[in-house]
């Protein structure tokens, strides 16, 4: 009988081979928001703290981060370590009195620093204790590990569960947590899938375009400053509870990030909903989004060069917008009431109504009319805009009806 020859690969060099299969996969460029976030907050060099439930990927979100960036990858799970393993252990040397006793950094910061290069990932940050949340308060900011400075070109993100879904979970301290650009980490299901299929999104840094760059620093600064030159309570706000001190919230600090990532998203041309998660994830939901309205604001057209030429204004699409520069235009001739001035204010008005939805004139409409003086002729443009006016009039007070039978009706 014929002798097979032997196999010499065993049945665990096959299941090798079958998970080399399975963690083979690409990558496309895909749209995606939170990803575009992260890798800008990376670019300005900030560091980040990812939050979301066990599970969702965060941690592969930063594995496939550092591949796409060509980074070296330097996990560590601080919750595992203790706190002289980020301030240094202490060595005692020849002569103690006359050189001191230095504080020796642990063989991962060395390697980063020998690298000069790489991503350093803090894992599981919300089960770390206080004294090791302390001790990582010069890790995030100084850069510095023991008597080690981490190289310029090393970037630090973090990731946490939050406090009902850790494992003997802790709320971050005030000092830790305001030195983070905090994300609210979400699965994709489209991702998901596609990424479960072999195929996962693209992570790159964004393209600032080199001509903007100056341009890009005048346009935060004139934002943040101005904001908070107009709310000076917002500069500082320690919030009162716990969970929410242990997120984002406003600092000079954090103010500081914020305009930094402002003009790093201006400069790559990033959308307002990337924009918003930063700044939110900065300095919180409420000024975050007083950051975003003021640098709406900031692009709004003149109200004096609309005025100047009212038949060929530009208004901005976005209602919220259109409204505002519409009542700009309304307080501009209630500042400074001429003929003129008022007919041009008319004259936009229809403009309004004709490249855009009526209902925004209304108010400034009412408002401009109650602006007439005496001896001022009515212009004929205000015939185009009476029953637009006169419709939505009826409708309120159709509404205020309608609302008051049923209030009638319910006692």
């Amino acid at each position: 009988m014929p002798q097979h020859a032997p196999d010499h690969r065993t049945q665990l060099d096959v299941a090798d081979a079958l998970l080399g299969l399975l963690r083979d996969s690409t990558t496309e460029p895909r749209p995606d928001t939170q990803l575009e976030a992260l890798t800008l907050a990376v670019a300005a060099d900030l560091p980040v703290l990812l939050w979301g439930e066990p599970g969702i990927g965060k941690t592969a979100a930063l594995t496939q981060l550092a591949t796409g960036l060509d980074l070296p990858l330097t996990t560590v799970i601080a919750s595992v370590h203790e706190p002289s393993d980020f301030s240094g252990l202490p060595v005692v040397g020849d002569d103690p009195a006359e050189q001191g006793i230095p504080m020796a950094p642990p063989d991962w910061a060395v390697r980063l620093v020998r690298a000069g290069r790489g991503l350093l990932f803090l894992d599981e940050l919300s089960t770390a204790p206080p004294a090791v949340q302390a001790a990582l308060l010069r890790v995030v900011l100084e850069r510095r590990i023991g008597a080690l400075l981490l190289p310029p070109d090393v970037r630090i993100v973090a990731a946490a569960n939050p406090r009902s879904s850790a494992a003997d979970g802790w709320e971050l301290s005030p000092p830790l947590a305001n030195r983070f650009v905090h994300l609210q980490w979400a699965h994709d299901h489209d991702v998901v899938v596609r990424g479960l299929g072999g195929t996962w999104p693209r992570a790159t840094l964004p393209r600032l375009a080199p001509d903007k760059l100056s341009e890009a620093v005048d346009f935060a600064r004139r934002g943040v400053c101005g904001l908070l030159a107009a709310r000076p309570k917002l500069v500082h706000q320690l919030p009162g509870s716990e969970t929410r001190r242990g997120g984002a919230w406003p600092s000079p600090r954090s103010w500081e990030m914020a305009l930094r990532l402002t003009a790093f998203a201006h400069a790559a041309g990033s959308s307002r909903d990337v924009l918003s998660l930063l700044v939110r994830g900065t300095v919180g939901d409420g000024p975050g989004l007083e950051l975003l309205a003021a640098l709406d604001r900031m692009d709004l057209p003149d109200p004096e060069v609309l005025l100047a030429d009212p038949a060929h204004a530009e208004l901005p699409q976005r209602g919220d917008l259109r409204q505002a520069v519409l009542d700009a235009v309304v307080e501009a001739v209630r500042n400074r009431p001429e003929k003129p001035r008022w007919d041009a204010a008319w004259v936009l008005l229809v403009r309004a109504v004709e490249t855009g939805a009526p209902d925004l004139v209304v108010v400034p409409a009412s408002t401009l009319a109650s602006l007439r003086r005496e001896d001022w002729d009515v212009p004929a443009s205000i015939e185009r805009l009476a029953g637009t006016v006169s419709l939505s009039q009826r409708a309120d007070r159709s509404v205020a009806r309608a609302t008051a039978k049923t209030a009638k009706v319910g006692r």
